[in-house]
């Protein structure tokens, strides 16, 4: 199993309205790309400062081809609408692992 993390660090100004859209479109049209059978959301408790808080999405495929796939046909044009959306209001980290 192939575990795709992302870490987003978001303006607290804007963590409900993220946290919706995060939620009802952007979660939503990673899942609809065929490649991840599951995911989980999580809120990050350790590290969080007075302007910003932190949260991981972790998407799960079976393999690392499906996930080349996912960064060949889709990863960019999701990515480039989470940054027009939440444009200077965020970073993010991604990182991929793999089960042991």
């Amino acid at each position: 199993m192939i575990l795709y993390n992302v870490t987003i660090g978001i303006d607290k100004e804007i963590e409900t309205e993220w946290v919706h859209w995060m939620k009802t479109e952007h979660i939503p049209d990673v899942l609809n790309t065929g490649i991840f059978v599951s995911h989980k959301f999580y809120k990050v408790l350790s590290h969080e400062d007075d302007h910003t808080v932190s949260y991981c999405i972790q998407y799960f495929t079976p393999g690392i081809e499906q996930f080349n796939i996912y960064l060949k046909e889709h990863a960019n044009g999701l990515i480039e609408k989470h940054r027009a959306q939440f444009k200077d209001r965020h970073v993010a980290f991604r990182t991929l692992l793999e089960e042991v």
